[in-house]
């Protein structure tokens, strides 16, 4: 018995700073405004630039901006995303999966359900705007 008490009370310390643990909400917001200018500058100069439309989720609006080369999708930047951990990560999928499909005709990222719907939206009505 005068084990567990230390054992116990050790345990629940160690879980504390797990429990008290967040993600940075600030490198995610840096990270997303640090592409901005060069991605700016680099998508004006290399084809036409489309924004979709701005679609409010329930985490937050969600809007892309693609980059055209003729018909064929060459980029597609997040202009507006909702500040949560799986967004983050499903961002660089989704728009992996865009360039391969070249359509908005995408799966849904797992975990990232309502984000995945909003960008999929704002990318169909960029790519209807462009056509």
């Amino acid at each position: 018995m005068k084990r567990a008490i230390p054992v116990v009370a050790l345990s629940i310390a160690g879980l504390i700073p797990v429990w008290r643990y967040e993600p940075s909400i600030g490198g995610t917001t840096t990270s997303a405004a640090e592409p901005t200018p060069s991605a700016s500058s680099s998508a004006a100069t290399s084809g036409t630039v489309v924004k979709g439309t701005t679609i409010d989720t329930d985490k937050g609006p969600v809007q892309v901006q693609v980059t055209f080369d003729g018909d064929k999708i060459t980029a597609v930047k997040m202009l507006q995303q909702p500040n949560h951990p799986q967004t983050t990560a499903a961002v660089p999928v989704l728009i992996s999966e865009t360039l391969k499909a070249q359509s908005a005709d995408i799966d849904t990222v797992s975990g990232a359900t309502i984000t995945s719907d909003g960008y999929k939206e704002s990318l169909q009505a960029a790519i209807d705007a462009k056509g």
